[in-house]
């Protein structure tokens, strides 16, 4: 082989490299818009590219509206959520509710020892 044959072998090496990676990097875009979202499902999102590889790239574009139909700020549909403490998403009525609710459950015990008699060990 003369050295022509050679450069070609070398061209048509780099450009299937170069198709391969640029194919790879294609299907990870969904993923990184996501990451740059803090998407919940970016895990998902990065599988589901992978797996698009290898059917034909059919599920793909619904990987890039998953992607973009998430917002840091609004969530999913674009509507903001309301304003919630993070610690505590139930708010401070939580523990007033766990505090009457053994409270109850502490008189209906006293009731039933006192309906019941002594009780049989």
């Amino acid at each position: 082989m003369d050295f022509l044959s050679y450069f070609a072998l070398a061209i048509l090496i780099f450009v299937v490299l170069t198709l391969s990676y640029g194919m790879i990097a294609i299907h990870d875009i969904p993923y990184h818009m996501a990451k740059a979202r803090n998407h919940p499902h970016q895990d998902a999102i990065h599988a589901g590219g992978w797996i698009s590889l290898f059917t034909l790239h059919a599920i793909w574009p619904f990987l890039w509206i998953w992607a973009t139909a998430y917002h840091p700020v609004h969530g999913y549909g674009g509507r903001p959520r309301e304003k919630t403490d993070q610690a505590d998403p139930e708010g401070s009525n939580a523990a007033s509710r766990v505090a009457a609710l053994e409270k109850k459950i502490a008189a209906l015990e006293a009731n039933a020892s006192k309906s019941s008699g002594p009780q049989p060990k």
